[in-house]
């Protein structure tokens, strides 16, 4: 193995991939899902926005769906996940 590697005449290329790992989504959350999720990621190191996406693909890959049950007298709405 060399010492040195001289990088400076290597042309970069963009991973042909990248697109596919990740997509860009605009999202609103309520305020206390956010505060939730960054207090989190301060206990844990791991960034919120990683810790919104680990927690949704663990519902994907789990099939979680959410049942929702409406009430009639003031529309207030209750949810679970089913595990």
């Amino acid at each position: 193995m060399r010492n040195h590697y001289d990088f400076s005449k290597m042309k970069g290329r963009k991973n042909p991939y990248i697109k596919y790992l990740k997509q860009p989504v605009t999202m609103r959350l309520d305020r206390d899902t956010v505060l939730y999720f960054k207090s989190m990621s301060e206990e844990t190191g791991i960034p919120y926005q990683s810790l919104i996406n680990l927690y949704l693909r663990d519902c994907a890959v789990n099939h979680r769906k959410l049942h929702m049950k409406w009430q009639a007298e003031n529309a207030k709405h209750v949810s679970a996940l089913e595990g």
